[in-house]
């Protein structure tokens, strides 16, 4: 595969990561209301509690990892928009994130094909975050009909 195909389907692969954010988003707004929900109702259940704080805090976990792969997603499209000379972009990309100390001083650059794997990487634990975010309030709606017959 060329190697400026390739870049453009890397970025169009971490652009999906912002579906994922959003999504957490909507999950973490959940959870900043259940959070809320005793200054509305005298009683609150324990468990509206620990799911609020689940929601809240894997959000912000995901929120770093979506950072991230925006990032990325930016960096791989803005390389695949020119490839003739891709060796020294790829030069100048690394010495520009060296300088702002985004990434530490190699002496050799990594090939694409590793920057690919490792961007796609962080777009798997972004949506690894997004199924452990899930994870609690789905358990807890499931289990939900049958919480009145365990005792």
């Amino acid at each position: 595969m060329p190697a400026d195909l390739q870049l453009h389907v890397v970025a169009s692969l971490l652009r999906r990561g912002r579906s994922l954010d959003q999504l957490s988003m909507g999950l973490s707004v959940l959870g900043v209301l259940l959070g809320l929900a005793p200054l509305l109702f005298s009683m609150i259940s324990l468990w509206c509690l620990v799911i609020s704080a689940w929601l809240v805090l894997s959000g912000l976990l995901q929120k770093y990892w979506a950072f991230r792969v925006a990032f990325d997603a930016d960096l791989f499209q803005l390389m695949a928009q020119d490839p003739g000379n891709l060796s020294d972009r790829t030069e100048a990309l690394d010495q520009a994130l060296q300088d702002l100390g985004l990434q530490p001083r190699q002496s050799a650059t990594r090939p694409w094909a590793e920057r690919s794997r490792g961007a796609l990487g962080l777009l798997k634990r972004q949506a690894l975050l997004v199924i452990v975010q899930i994870s609690l309030p789905l358990l807890v709606i499931l289990a939900s009909p049958w919480l009145p017959f365990a005792g």
